[in-house]
């Protein structure tokens, strides 16, 4: 006697296949991802906030060393991206001995100022002044690239 689906054990039984997927732990996986990156963007900024000044100058070539800037801001503190406490205004005595003993283990590290655009003149020449002391010899200047204001003739 010949079984008919109707008597069949379950087991044997053709199961219909579920053709959905279930993306809800794909949302929730993306969700939380949003938030992680959410978080850690601010973060991923460093330094000081200055609204550098415009020139049409070629960029440097990377370099592989951390070099050394000396950021001005609005108020004239200078910071330095080296030392402890990057964000706290540093005096001039302390940079001095932090950019030598940087220079003297490894003389070839490119040194930089990044002054917003709005410090005096005297403010950048005095930081540049303190990076001679330490031993600097060859000092660039940190610019964005020339397109929201002409330079004057």
């Amino acid at each position: 006697m010949p079984m008919s689906a109707s008597n069949m054990p379950t087991s044997l039984q053709k199961r219909k296949l579920m053709g959905d997927i279930n993306v809800v732990p794909y949302i929730d996986v993306m969700l939380v991802l949003l938030i992680i990156f959410m978080v850690t963007a601010p973060l991923l900024t460093q330094g000081i906030e200055v609204e550098l000044p415009k020139a049409g100058a070629e960029p440097l070539e990377p370099d592989p060393t951390v070099p050394i800037v000396l950021s001005v801001d609005k108020e004239g503190n200078l910071y330095l991206n080296h030392g402890d406490e990057e964000d706290q205004p540093k005096g001039s005595k302390e940079i001095v001995a932090i950019v030598s003993s940087i220079l003297k283990n490894k003389a070839e590290t490119q040194v930089l100022v990044k002054a917003d655009r709005s410090v005096p003149y005297g403010n950048v020449v005095g930081a540049m002044v303190l990076l001679q002391q330490a031993g600097a010899n060859d000092v660039g200047f940190v610019t964005d690239p020339l397109n929201t204001y002409p330079v004057p003739e």
